[in-house]
């Protein structure tokens, strides 16, 4: 039986409610049909307009196989290249951001106008048609100051996600930020149980002690979206959104993005040991609510974010093997905030900084127990990993669509 097939009967034959077989976090094949199934076909999150305000600046990520360079061009616009070069296939950005007039190769010196356009292939400008050797470009979508990219040929659409992510991202003007501080970990542990982990606060009260000062542990919201009976929220809600700040839950049709804005613990304002601000400036100076809580922004399978009236932080998952991720985590303040003056930087970061090394561990654990024989699926508590399931169902049905399950007479939940 081929990969294909056997990950097929897996999700034909897996119980609603509880986790997935072993083979789905641990084996090669199975992760190698996630990358051509989900990251080669669709929008990944690649970092934020702010990264690069100036024509040629930079930055570069890997997405499977794919090495990719986000760029701005002379004319404003911001593009994805492959960063592969038409000569002999060599890497020409090796760095993980910079500056450029023109891209250079380093290995024989073939240089690319910001475009992605052949401008010379040294020594050998009699007989190439430059117009033929330009890089290839990597479809590229910017909204609400976050920037997407898609290696497929044929990208799905994105207004659809562009336009939510503009109407509750849209009034904190993320592209007029800047990048405070980035730190890059990676997890030993397959991308699915990052993201399982993240979904869910019932491991919170005994993991992350300093999360938990602002932020709840408490489900508000199951996984489809429902208001588990708290006035608090609705309230919240109410409040921001007469503000001028979209904010109750949304949650897309697929099941594959969703925003949303919660309350934090004892009016906090802020992901900070106190509860105050971090960042004495605004993050944006059009948002006067005193008390907005946390924008969240998830879009499976790469990014979850969170935006507070302070600053904001965005996460991009990106796996590089079958039980490795990378994690990437932005603090965003308004442009013009001075570290030393509007903002302390360890005040900034310690809260996430101590919960990103706490859900390595976690993960990582939890990798561990499931390679071992003993390991087999286990339910899901219904009050407290609703939004586990329902990531885990948004996978399956993916796979299953994309895996050509109904052409082959299977059940697609």
């Amino acid at each position: 039986m081929n990969a294909t097939d056997a990950m097929l009967a897996e999700l034909q034959a897996r119980r609603p409610g509880m986790s997935l077989d072993g083979k789905f976090y641990c084996d090669s094949e199975f992760y190698r049909l996630d990358l051509e199934t989900i990251f080669y076909r669709d929008w990944m999150f690649a970092g934020h307009d702010c990264e690069i305000p100036a024509p040629g600046d930079y930055f570069t990520l890997q997405i499977g196989d794919y090495p990719i360079i986000v760029i701005r061009g002379r004319d404003g616009a911001i593009r994805a290249l492959h960063n592969t070069c038409r000569h002999r296939g060599s890497r020409i950005c090796p760095a993980a951001k910079g500056a450029a007039k023109r891209l250079v190769c380093p290995y024989h010196q073939w240089t690319y106008d910001l475009d992605g356009s052949l401008i010379r292939a040294r020594q050998q400008d009699r007989g190439i048609d430059n117009a033929q050797f330009g890089l290839k470009p990597v479809r590229c979508e910017s909204a609400a100051g976050y920037i997407f990219v898609c290696v497929a040929p044929v990208a799905p659409s994105f207004e659809p996600f562009r336009a939510q992510l503009e109407r509750y991202a849209g009034p904190h003007r993320l592209a007029n930020a800047r990048i405070a501080f980035e730190s890059t970990i990676v997890e030993n542990g397959d991308w699915k149980l990052v993201w399982e982990n993240n979904r869910e606060c019932y491991h919170c009260a005994a993991n992350h002690p300093e999360l938990c000062r602002t932020f709840p542990d408490r489900p508000t919201v199951s996984g489809l979206g429902d208001v588990i009976d708290d006035p608090e929220m609705t309230a919240h809600w109410a409040r921001c959104e007469a503000a001028g700040l979209p904010s109750a839950f949304l949650l897309s049709e697929s099941g594959q993005y969703r925003t949303s804005r919660v309350p934090l613990l004892d009016r906090a304002v802020s992901y900070t040991m106190s509860g105050r601000a971090a960042v004495k400036k605004p993050l944006c100076d059009t948002v006067t609510e005193p008390n907005i809580g946390s924008l969240l922004i998830f879009h499976y399978p790469s990014t979850w974010n969170h935006v507070l009236g302070d600053h904001a932080i965005s996460f991009r998952v990106l796996p590089i093997g079958p039980m490795q991720t990378q994690v990437t985590t932005k603090w965003l303040v308004h442009k013009d905030a001075v570290e030393g003056k509007d903002y302390s930087r360890e005040e900034l970061t310690e809260v996430w900084l101590a919960t990103n090394d706490q859900d390595r561990r976690v993960v990582e654990e939890n990798q561990i127990g499931i390679r071992s024989p003993a390991y087999e699926p286990g339910p899901y508590a219904p009050d407290y990993e609703g939004g586990v399931t329902q990531f885990v169902d948004w996978y399956c049905r993916t796979m299953q669509r994309c895996l050509g399950g109904e052409r082959k007479g299977l059940r697609v939940a």
